[in-house]
């Protein structure tokens, strides 16, 4: 016997939330692999200086959110069949992998909060070592030079945040991107450490919102699944 009144309209409230959860693992699998394939952070991130290679802190939690696309769309599409066809079971395997789900995203998040300066500071370390490097006679030995550069051109900066940083244009042109001279450019250089901050601190909060949305649809898939799924028990008693 069918659920029937206010049951049946969380049965497929239910439904419809599921699909969007579907909908939302695959957006976030779709993010995490357009940022795992970002030419800026791929062009950085695959640096190699010496026999050291460019942090990649950042690529972990990349490697998480493709995997918590992939098991939400999985999820999803678990709590639409058990919705429909109005099983128990489903229903509470779909509330228990919803529950593991939510522990995981929350320990990432807080991973995440503790972790969003260390992932842009590693790599400061990482270019001012090879900003060193292409500075000194050393760099003849190794690849200082075109990590540096490498840094310039994708970044559109040119040095550290720090007094050499800002003349570095000015005498060692060699290393910075070619552009049109301008007062601006002359007096105000774009420094790489602000660069480097921006282009991780923004794909981060894209990461954040993105969980905040998908705890909030997942808060609601767990109340409307235990909701069905005692109604289930009741209707079926009656």
């Amino acid at each position: 016997m069918g659920v029937e009144g206010c049951t049946k309209c969380i049965k497929y409230l239910l439904f419809v939330f599921n699909f969007i959860f579907w909908l939302a693992g695959g957006i976030i699998l779709g993010v995490a692999l357009w940022l795992r394939h970002d030419s800026q952070t791929t062009n950085i991130l695959y640096l190699q200086l010496g026999d050291k290679q460019a942090p990649n802190t950042f690529y972990v939690g990349i490697y998480i959110l493709i995997a918590v696309g992939a098991v939400m769309m999985f999820v999803g599409f678990l709590g639409c069949y058990g919705a429909i066809q109005e099983s128990q079971c489903l229903l509470g395997t779909f509330f228990t992998c919803l529950v593991i789900l939510f522990a995981c995203e929350v320990a990432a998040g807080i991973w995440g909060f503790v972790n969003k300066d260390q992932i842009a500071k590693d790599v400061k370390q990482f270019y001012d070592q090879a900003f060193q490097q292409a500075l000194m006679a050393e760099s003849e030995t190794n690849n200082g030079k075109a990590v540096v550069k490498t840094f310039h051109e994708t970044l559109d900066c040119c040095g550290p945040d720090n007094a050499i940083g800002t003349v570095t244009h000015l005498w060692r042109d060699d290393l910075c991107p070619k552009k049109e001279p301008s007062l601006k450019s002359l007096f105000e250089p774009s420094n790489c450490h602000k660069k480097i901050d921006e282009l991780f601190s923004g794909k981060l909060y894209l990461i954040g919102i993105a969980a905040i949305v998908v705890a909030v649809i997942m808060i609601f898939e767990m109340i409307l699944s235990m909701v069905l799924c005692c109604g289930i028990r009741n209707s079926s008693v009656y």
